[in-house]
């Protein structure tokens, strides 16, 4: 159960100032391996890391504006972006250089050749999304 604390905690850093190399926050199942292997994927790839286990991630979803079409199985925060799902480290990346004015990042769903999953052959895109739920293509892979 992820303790009404954390939600707060969800609030104030999506609302706070975007800071140098702030850590992720990222909202996951305990149960979920997917999710372990992206947290590692993002370790392995520099950024630190607070993970947060919950049993309930609707409420961190909704709250991070992240409707249903855009889900997956976990929800990451960073300089008030939010990571929806197995998102590449680089295109973590290239989002906080840019800081272009969208929501964040998602992989809706859970593409087999995305980090943490790392079964080729399955061409997946990342889209950035905006608070009224648009979306574009951010990146291609081709699996």
């Amino acid at each position: 159960m992820i303790l009404k604390h954390s939600l707060y905690g969800l609030m104030a850093t999506l609302l706070a100032a975007p800071a140098l190399a702030a850590p992720i926050t990222v909202y996951k199942s305990l149960s979920c391996t997917c999710c372990e292997d992206w947290v590692s994927h993002m370790q392995a790839s520099g950024f630190e890391v607070d993970v947060i286990n919950g049993d309930n991630l609707t409420p961190i979803k909704k709250l991070a504006g992240v409707n249903a079409e855009l889900a997956s199985c976990h929800t990451g925060i960073i300089d008030g972006y939010v990571i929806e799902g197995h998102v590449p480290a680089s295109d973590v990346r290239q989002l906080l250089k840019q800081q272009p004015e969208v929501r964040g990042l998602t992989i809706p769903g859970m593409p087999q050749s995305a980090p943490g999953m790392d079964i080729p052959g399955s061409p997946y895109e990342v889209l950035s999304f905006d608070t009224q739920g648009n979306t574009a293509v951010f990146n291609r892979y081709p699996g």
